[in-house]
């Protein structure tokens, strides 16, 4: 193979991956493991593009420093320090070192860049482009720096400039400018309805009173706005609900369900249904766990039902307290739930959806939110590599919080034809638009596909995070280059805010170069807590017609926190076996850009998709021909072809516990053992619970025992002090400057063109070699643990 210079962020690719050029969604049944191209909701709207497969190849996060060759000389670059990344625009300088070969001497500089940056968050990779040198400086050559400036411009690829996401992220936490820039909304911070129970139990929730529609040629009526699966039998006037493989039944939809050992001759249809979807959802040669077995061990789920926010905590019999180390907190260790008590106080504290709530009775409540200044010390004193370390990306302040916000910034970014991405509108009748409160705007009530009038024919819709402009309703639509402002003005107390988060950044008359962050899965950084949490806390009544639209939830779907030392933060979610069996597709997209996708797992919730929601690439679902990927990788959800994919689905019918990991990791709710990496969420059949696993955590997320921080790589997580990566330990100052960590002597030194001095170790050059640790060691893990392979929904070429 041709052997390809490393240069500066030029990466040498380790062999092409090969993509056939037919359509895959007619040639799926052909390859091994590849699903079928997804299907829409009834009334959603639809996105078209010919899957055409271009040749690919592999980007990769080389060593640093990088090198090339200049006659007797080799330059070498370090890991750039981040100045700003504000939209898909990065600022960055890193140090530069020149050595002569024939005179065996080592000058050093730094040089200052700009570049545009496609992320592709599933292989955690960025590449660069547009990259544009500002300035290069050398105190010791300063007559020189022009020619230096002219070779290292002429010597940059144009592909291949690729640095690994977690190495940036880590350089963000000590930019000035990254938090800085953060926009915060003020939320509902509202308790929704907390339900605690020591037994197996489900959550029905309802959007709104409960509505029944016709199954045709029966005398069946079916619930409409659920992800549950309930069906009305008139003759009998029972409700049957669907759980594991087996039926519940109840007078009325509140119950009290009770197991079902019959069910209607006219439903027998339906359940064969639903059983066809878990066996082609679930692992080849098992089946879902057995309600019948669960009857017989007296282990069937008492079935809570929600016409409202809610959320259900259970624990394994009673709660079993246990103090975590630091003094001033104990956690019930008997659940996947977050559930602490303050020693001092006796006053219970949970985590719901990023946000605290507390109350003097965690059996009957009632509960009220904690904001940042009421929140006990304590929490922020949890260490970081407890099993609970999880929750302080929810406590104001900390390192895991600080992060958080960092990593709810960066984008998942894309190219879009603008000749290829196609969208069609489905309307639910006639269009009908509402005002949007606070703003001059209206948007469509009865269609799954947000679409917003700013004027008389001037009418923009999002599909799949790509924006979309027409003069009417119905369109005809075209992509995008521009989005009103007014348009970013739409307030967290409106359905459709999470649009929002969706950007166009710059256009060429062939393609859009568009992107989005976390917050189009539903998170939002609290201005009350100034951390980020899930959802926006309102409550949004849904449209009702012959298709139930309803708007994101924030309570009720299993938000889990995730954050470890060794893999940084993310979100996950999860819900019980008794969702979306029949109807998967009717919540679209109240259940987000993924919710209708499939296959992956048992009907992943709201945002959840390879990896955890902050992982996922939605822009695949655009198909080959109009997405066209990012320099990184080449990461395709739609047909299930990866580059350097990283996702794992995971069952255990014995156990009943299910669930899909981006970075290999299994929880087992049950005995607790978990096996960590980020995003990563099991599924308890039998409670409808969701343990969130805390990324690179192995151990047990009921007593206790285990360790994090793995991979190979050291972290004083007491002090905070990181260990310096190899030889890249020499970093940019300004006017030049370097400076270089000693590791065995924890000493620094700098040059201005004069040889090394002993130096004073700053606060900020502290900061700069612990975020270089840190990134290096989460690259190392991301790698370690699956980053380089593919998993379940593709193959490797």
């Amino acid at each position: 193979m041709m052997r390809i210079l490393l240069f500066l962020f030029c990466v040498g690719f380790a062999g092409p991956l090969i993509l056939p050029s037919t359509d895959l969604r007619a040639q799926s049944a052909k390859q091994e493991h590849l699903p079928d191209a997804p299907s829409h909701a009834p009334g959603a709207g639809s996105s078209t593009a010919t899957a055409e497969q271009p040749t690919r190849r592999v980007g990769a996060d080389a060593p640093w420093p990088r090198q090339a060759d200049r006659g007797n000389e080799t330059v070498l670059v370090y890991q750039p320090q981040i100045k700003s990344w504000v939209g898909d625009e990065l600022t960055a300088y890193a140090a530069l070192a020149v050595v002569n070969n024939a005179e065996k001497k080592t000058r050093y500089g730094v040089v200052s860049f700009t570049a545009r940056t496609e992320v592709d968050k599933v292989n955690r990779q960025v590449a660069l482009d547009n990259f544009q040198i500002t300035q290069v400086e050398f105190p010791a050559m300063k007559s020189r720096e022009g020619e230096y400036r002219t070779f290292l411009e002429s010597k940059l690829p144009v592909k291949g400039k690729v640095i690994a996401l977690d190495r940036i992220e880590a350089a963000l936490k000590v930019s000035e400018s990254a938090e800085a820039a953060i926009k915060k909304f003020p939320v509902n911070n509202d308790p929704p309805r907390v339900i605690f129970s020591t037994k197996p139990a489900l959550l029905l929730l309802v959007d709104g009173p409960a509505t029944f529609e016709d199954v045709g040629g029966t005398d069946l009526k079916r619930l409409l706005n659920s992800r549950s699966t309930v069906i009305l039998d008139i003759k009998n006037s029972k409700c049957y609900l669907s759980v594991m493989d087996g039926w519940m039944q109840a007078p009325d939809i509140e119950g009290p369900w009770t197991y079902a050992s019959k069910i209607p001759s006219d439903m027998k249809e339906i359940s064969k249904g639903i059983q066809e979807r878990q066996q082609q959802a679930g692992k080849e040669g098992e089946a879902p766990p057995s309600l019948k077995q669960a009857e017989k061990d007296g282990k069937i789920p008492q079935v809570f039902v929600s016409f409202g926010p809610a959320e259900l905590l259970v624990s394994a019999g009673p709660p079993q307290f246990e103090a975590i180390p630091g003094g001033g907190l104990d956690y019930v260790k008997n659940t996947s739930a977050n559930i602490f008590r303050d020693s001092a106080t006796n006053e219970v504290y949970i985590l719901l959806a990023g946000r605290w709530f507390k109350s003097a009775s965690l059996e009957n409540g009632p509960w009220q939110f904690v904001g940042m200044k009421t929140l006990p010390e304590a929490f922020a004193k949890i260490p970081e590599n407890h099993p609970k370390a999880g929750v302080l990306a929810a406590v104001p302040g900390t390192t895991p919080a600080k992060e958080a916000l960092i990593a709810n910034s960066i984008p998942q970014t894309a190219t879009i034809s603008r000749s290829e991405a196609q969208l069609e509108v489905r309307y639910d009748g006639e269009p009908k638009f509402k005002p949007v409160e606070g703003t001059g705007l209206e948007y469509a009530v009865n269609t799954a596909t947000p679409v917003i009038r700013v004027a008389d024919k001037n009418y923009y819709a999002v599909e799949n995070a790509v924006w979309f402009v027409g003069p009417s309703p119905q369109g005809p639509w075209a992509v995008a280059t521009t989005v009103p402002d007014e348009i970013y003005s739409i307030p967290p107390n409106a359905p459709l805010h999470y649009v929002t988060y969706v950007k166009v950044y710059s256009s060429t008359p062939e393609a859009v170069h568009v992107g989005y962050t976390p917050g189009y899965y539903g998170s939002v950084v609290s201005s009350s807590t100034t951390t980020v949490v899930y959802g926006t806390g309102w409550y949004y009544p849904p449209y009702i017609g012959t298709y139930w639209y309803g708007a994101p939830y924030t309570y009720g779907v299993g938000v889990a926190t995730t954050w470890t030392m060794s893999e940084g933060w993310s979100l996950t979610f999860g819900v019980g076996y008794s969702y979306g069996y029949a109807y998967p597709y009717y919540a679209y997209p109240w259940w987000g850009p993924w919710g209708y996708y499939g296959g992956c797992c048992w009907a992943p919730a709201w945002g959840y998709g390879w990896g955890g929601y902050a992982s996922a690439n939605v822009y695949g679902r655009w198909g080959n021909s109009a997405y066209a990927g990012t320099r990184a990788a080449w990461a395709n959800p739609y047909t299930g072809n990866y580059g350097a994919g990283s996702r794992v689905g995971f069952q255990n019918a014995q156990r009943g516990t299910t669930g899909v990991a981006g970075r290999g990791t299994n929880t087992n709710i049950y005995t607790g053992n978990t096996r960590g990496g980020r995003g990563a969420v099991g599924y308890n059949p039998s409670t409808g619970v969701v343990a969130g696993a805390g990324a690179g955590y192995a151990g047990n997320i009921y007593s206790g025992q285990g360790s994090a921080g793995r991979g190979g790589f050291a972290y004083n997580t007491n002090t905070g002090n990181g260990v310096a990566v190899g030889n890249n330990n020499v970093y940019a100052g300004n006017n030049g400057t370097v400076y270089r960590y000693d590791r065995q002597n924890s000493s620094w030194s700098q040059n201005s063109g004069s040889g090394w001095q002993p130096a004073t170790r700053s606060q900020e050059l502290q900061q700069q070699q612990n975020a270089r640790s840190v990134g290096q060691m989460r690259t190392q893990n991301f790698g370690s643990m699956g980053g380089t392979r593919s998993f379940g929904g593709g193959r490797r070429r």
